[in-house]
């Protein structure tokens, strides 16, 4: 039986195109097609969609207003489609926080070969957004704004040595946005330096370090490449180069590069873990986050061949476990926790590390 999908979109012109894009696929089904939430309302409650398109600025409700109504009274799968600019990706973030599943820009028609990537890429997310955990139903609470110890894991500070000789390297895809502010909003500002990826288009990921920034005790900062990577300090790959750790001095650097995409990512996962592989060795903690696809698994495989230790976030706060399941499959985890779990089980892997290198 095909996925059925509900398109609310104020454009006539952009309604049939995604009409089209995603009838062309035998498993997916556009039931029908909305103007504004109004209309849209009234046909969830006789389609019964499986999916949901959802642009942001419309008539008479926007996108926010009626996803955050949804929520609340009939949480389903949506997937926001806005126009690529500054201010349509604060509010994309936004949707995400307020339990969208994933995003995509509107498609651009002047170019055949993009639309014809867009249409395989708007399939796939309705796909996964299908069989995503919503995000009422991903924990049972959220988690704390500051971690709270075990009582047999006291809170001592990390010495000088080990904070500037580890780094934490992160990645995630859907679901991540969400994951990755969860993470980080519970770690200390003491902590080592941290590389991060998440796959968006390179007008979101400012925005997006920005948002954690604010919701952090680490400085978070969208990387421009030559950065020294210093501790207290996150940063993320932008939407339009792979990142990857270098050597500098006595320290490391972040470095960018427009090479050719992998796993059809740039940035890629696997292209930041296998950089941190072969550089760092044992001194890292690499953690894969909820994410559709494989990116990242053999680069974490890789890592943890090297000597570090790698996280992986469990199937039951994924929103889709798709990057997680991979890597598990491969042996490149070394411990399974919740998402809320996550931070904890990072500083507790550094605390242990510290002792170990305090008695050596």
């Amino acid at each position: 039986m095909a996925i059925k999908v509900l398109v609310i979109d104020d454009s006539a012109l952009m309604r049939a195109l995604l009409t089209e894009i995603i009838n062309g696929a035998p498993d997916l089904e556009v039931v029908g097609s909305a103007p504004d939430p109004i209309v849209a309302r009234e046909m969830i409650k006789s389609l019964k969609p499986d999916v949901l398109t959802l642009d942001i600025e419309m008539p008479k409700m926007d996108g926010l207003e009626f996803l955050g109504r949804l929520m609340k009274l009939r949480p389903m799968p949506v997937i926001m489609i806005s126009s690529m600019t500054e201010l349509g990706s604060g509010a994309t973030l936004q949707a995400l926080e307020l339990g969208a599943v994933d995003f995509l820009p509107k498609p651009r028609m002047e170019n055949i070969s993009l639309l014809k990537e867009y249409s395989a890429e708007i399939r796939e997310k309705i796909r996964a957004a299908f069989g995503a955990r919503l995000k009422s139903t991903v924990a049972a609470k959220p988690a704390p704004l500051v971690a709270a110890p075990r009582p047999n894991m006291p809170c001592a500070a990390l010495s000088a040595r080990l904070l500037n000789e580890k780094i934490i390297a992160i990645g995630a895809s859907t679901g991540g946005t969400e994951a990755i502010k969860d993470v980080l909003a519970t770690l200390p500002a003491q902590v080592p330096g941290i590389v991060i990826v998440q796959h968006m288009p390179e007008t979101f990921t400012a925005s997006f370090a920005k948002r954690l920034d604010s919701l952090s005790k680490v400085r978070v900062i969208e990387a421009q490449g030559g950065e020294k990577i210093e501790p207290g300090h996150a940063y993320l790959a932008p939407g339009h180069s792979h990142m990857l750790v270098k050597k500098s001095g006595n320290g490391y650097v972040t470095e960018l590069t427009k090479e050719e995409p992998v796993n059809r990512h740039r940035p890629a996962v696997d292209v930041l873990f296998r950089s941190v592989a072969s550089l760092m060795k044992g001194n890292a903690i690499g953690v894969i986050l909820t994410g559709m696809g494989k990116d990242g698994a053999q680069g974490l495989l890789q890592m943890r061949e090297a000597g570090a230790w790698t996280i992986g976030q469990n199937q039951e706060s994924c929103v889709v476990y798709g990057m997680p399941r991979e890597a598990a499959l491969l042996g490149a985890i070394d411990e399974v926790v919740p998402l809320s779990e996550v931070s904890e089980r990072i500083m507790s892997r550094l605390r242990a590390l510290d002792r170990q290198g305090q008695r050596s």
